[in-house]
């Protein structure tokens, strides 16, 4: 039996929750957990860190806006990753991170390029960067566009089709870099800005096959290499910064080569199994 003042609390209770629309009637608070809210973090940081960058051009700083532009790189490359370690994966966080690469590894360097150099063209330094931010925005609606409808074969998914955004931000900001321990006239050519933005942003809507290290898979002769060389890697990086990372940029792009190789190959390999699969059938 409840007592009069249970009575009438529990009475309160059946009378709010009536007076809710049906539908919400029986629906409870949805609480996330933690691990579900870190890559979205990751993400929105890259973001900051890719307006950060934004923030020192304007004030003329380039070393530390090319240092930002790494680390809205690092960023993004790490959110994706604990997205599926922490099994959060979310079309939200998905598109979470298309705005923050469009911010951060279009109109950032792009930003930055003009700023530095191309803002001596005028008008023509300023479309050579709208180009350059639209080839970014066209990749990453190709590339969402292809991960909703599903419509890529699985052979292919170790290749990403054209330069992806944080590799074209990278590579539009090697002039600068080079600056950094080579100082040349050259390199601080608005010509050269131009080529650079130029042939970065026709990469990136290009359909030049490229190497997608989210499905590499390393043998086991291979990892004891690959760890010294990482190690190696980030002793140089340490030593000798603005040298190495230059380096890293002209490897990558030496690279691009062997993945057009790379793709053909399997591409090829995958077609003669198809066709004798299907002589099989017939």
């Amino acid at each position: 039996m409840l007592k009069p003042k249970e009575k009438r609390r529990e009475g309160g209770r059946k009378s709010l929750r009536n007076s809710f629309p049906a539908h919400l009637k029986n629906q409870r608070l949805k609480v996330l957990s933690i691990s579900a809210v870190i890559p979205n973090i990751a993400t929105l940081l890259a973001l900051c860190s890719g307006m950060t960058a934004i923030r020192m051009a304007m004030l003329e700083k380039w070393e530390l806006a090319v240092v930002a532009l790494l680390v809205a790189a690092f960023l993004d490359g790490m959110d994706g990753r604990l997205a599926r370690l922490l099994g959060s994966t979310s079309r939200f966080g998905a598109e979470l991170d298309s705005f923050s690469d469009l911010i951060s590894f279009g109109a950032a360097p792009a930003i930055v390029m003009y700023m530095k150099g191309l803002h001596k063209w005028g008008e023509t330094g300023w479309c050579i960067v709208l180009f350059f931010t639209v080839c970014i925005t066209l990749r990453l609606a190709r590339f969402n566009t292809r991960s909703i409808e599903g419509d890529s074969p699985t052979w292919s998914q170790g290749f990403f089709t054209g330069v992806p955004a944080p590799a074209a931000g990278y590579l539009a900001l090697m002039p600068i870099m080079i600056q950094q321990f080579w100082s040349a006239p050259f390199f601080e050519a608005p010509l050269l800005y131009a080529i650079v933005m130029i042939v970065t942003g026709g990469l990136m809507v290009s359909r030049v096959p490229t190497f997608s290290l989210k499905k590499v898979k390393v043998p086991q002769r291979l990892v004891l290499p690959i760890m010294l060389l990482a190690v190696l890697t980030a002793s140089a990086v340490y030593s000798h910064p603005w040298l190495s990372l230059s380096m890293i940029g002209f490897v990558y792009l030496g690279l691009i080569p062997f993945s057009v190789r790379s793709f053909r190959r399997v591409k090829d390999e995958m077609t003669r199994l198809e066709q004798e699969e299907s002589l099989k059938a017939v």
